[in-house]
């Protein structure tokens, strides 16, 4: 049963205005490092001020980040980065729920597969399409109508509401590693990822890898005079698929629905420098899948002894050994402590709100800001619109009604969160 503070709050949700928020927010191509990454921030901050919260803008100190202790790493240049909290003014001795969302999206691709310009959302019956569509500008919407609406009822709050709006998600989570940095903590947190109605409790990891394969450079009509990078190359590539098949047994129960849990993959490989030459250097770059409570040196530790391993049975490898290094966005794995009330309030929010039956958890084979946040020791989940099947494609979209119905969830689970007066 509602309570009268809560019926009046979803009444108070106006559907119109999250889905011209949605529009709006689609409509700035905040592509991760991009100004216009900066430039969504700066207009969510005056968004945040309307809505009557203490805000936080800040320009993020990039070098000084850089050298922290756990900084996560960046796949996208940037010369700037900002930083964003809105804190609810009300409170006394309740509890804090962070609502957390990323700004930046990843870019279309090819801009002649999507039906007109990706940044453009285009709407089609209940759909709304477009770059960063459910990853994750609707999520940034309902939390934004969640908290319009408990304003709106005149709800006043005995603990505090934060939205964390962060940058840098997609590379490795710079945003929102210098948002705990600077003290903004709380006592539980809900990410508005797009969870395709269920609660994701745990994430895996992902650490970007780069392994140099050294050949010998020869004439091409004289190859035999030279020792082919590519070739050298490929007991290593048989070596990677071997340890992805050992890495993946007997996953964690959250994660064994999926036939990859831990996915080891290799996204770019590049040789040669001129079509006629014996390559001389090959390097190929990668994701490897860190498993749920993992120590990340363990998993590169495995990934550069299968290497080292596979190099020592090549002729050519043993006395010319390939190199891996570490570069880019670095995702540990996280997950929500057991036992944590957290899960069943969103579970129970979700049921009241849309009268359907309560989402069942899962992980994500996925790494995400959630592990920030568990990390910092602020129990965490994400449960947001949207379908992750179809984000970073040119088929992203998200549902009108899905939003509605989660911000709706997300204003009972910060009454009952943080409780009112």
């Amino acid at each position: 049963m509602l309570t009268d503070e809560e019926a009046a709050a979803l009444t108070a949700l106006d559907e119109d205005s999250l889905t011209r928020t949605l529009l709006e927010l689609i409509s700035v191509p905040s592509v991760t490092g991009t100004p216009a990454e900066s430039e969504l921030q700066h207009q969510l901050a005056g968004r945040l001020e309307w809505l009557g919260m203490d805000t936080d803008l800040w320009q993020i100190d990039l070098p000084d980040l850089r050298t922290a202790p756990g900084y996560p790493g960046t796949e996208a240049p940037r010369d700037e980065a900002w930083g964003l909290v809105g804190t609810t003014p009300d409170g006394g001795d309740g509890p804090t729920l962070i609502l957390q969302g990323h700004v930046d999206v990843v870019p279309p691709g090819d801009p002649t597969a999507w039906n007109g310009d990706p940044f453009v959302p285009r709407v089609t019956g209940d759909l709304v399409h477009g770059r960063g569509a459910c990853d994750m500008k609707a999520g940034l919407a309902a939390h934004l109508a969640a908290l319009a609406a408990i304003r709106t009822a005149g709800i006043r709050l005995r603990g505090r509401v934060a939205a964390h709006f962060v940058v840098g998600e997609e590379d490795g989570g710079l945003g929102a590693f210098a948002t705990l940095r600077r003290g903004h903590l709380g006592d539980a947190c809900v990410i508005a990822e797009p969870t395709a109605s269920t609660l994701i409790t745990a994430n895996a990891g992902a650490l970007t890898f780069r392994i140099a394969v050294p050949g010998k450079a020869a004439h091409g009509s004289s190859r035999d005079q030279g020792v082919s990078a590519v070739d050298a190359y490929l007991p290593l590539h048989k070596a990677l698929t071997a340890l992805e098949t050992e890495r993946n047994r007997a996953p964690d129960p959250l994660l064994a629905e999926y036939p990859i849990p831990y996915a080891l993959s290799v996204g770019t490989v590049r040789a040669g420098d001129w079509a006629s030459s014996v390559p001389d250097l090959l390097v190929a770059e990668g994701r490897l899948g860190v498993r749920l409570d993992e120590d990340p040196a363990d998993a590169r530790a495995a990934l550069e002894d299968h290497v080292a391993r596979a190099c020592a049975a090549d002729p050519w490898l043993r006395d010319h050994p390939a190199t891996v290094t570490w570069p880019g966005g670095q995702f540990a794995s996280g997950r929500l402590p057991e036992g944590h009330p957290l899960p069943d309030v969103v579970r129970d929010a979700y049921a009241d709100a849309t009268g359907r039956p309560r989402p069942r958890r899962r992980g994500a084979a996925y790494g995400s800001d959630l592990r920030h946040y568990t990390g910092a020791g602020i129990p965490t989940l994400q449960y947001g619109p949207g379908d992750i099947a179809v984000a970073h494609s040119d088929r992203e979209h998200v549902s009108l009604r899905e939003t509605a119905e989660a911000a709706r969830t997300l204003i009972l689970t910060v009454l009952r969160t943080v409780g009112t007066k």
